[in-house]
């Protein structure tokens, strides 16, 4: 069986700092981000708990993929990119936690 994945982005309330993380469980692991179920990780220590922007594969290889492509961007792109989809910056987590 073959299992899809997701990449996501997540920020703090000023908005100052973002995060590309990828998932075969994407509630799953926005919980674990709310949560702060890893309290050292830098997204704890940020506080990046506000899913801004997702994206899902039909495979876990494809969405490791685009995880890096993004990771690869400047600033001003993801904002670009997070901006086509969601303007105003809300916070997606509880259309997704719904999943």
């Amino acid at each position: 069986m073959v299992r899809g994945g997701c990449i996501y982005i997540t920020t703090n309330y000023q908005r100052s700092t973002l995060y590309i993380g990828v998932t075969s469980d994407l509630p799953y692991r926005i919980y674990q981000h709310r949560s702060k179920v890893y309290p050292a990780s830098f997204t704890a220590k940020y506080d990046l708990t506000l899913c801004v922007y997702y994206e899902v594969f039909t495979t876990i290889q494809e969405a490791i993929a685009r995880e890096k492509q993004l990771k690869r961007w400047s600033r001003t792109k993801k904002e670009m990119l997070i901006n086509q989809i969601n303007r105003e910056w809300k916070d997606l987590s509880s259309e997704i936690l719904e999943w």
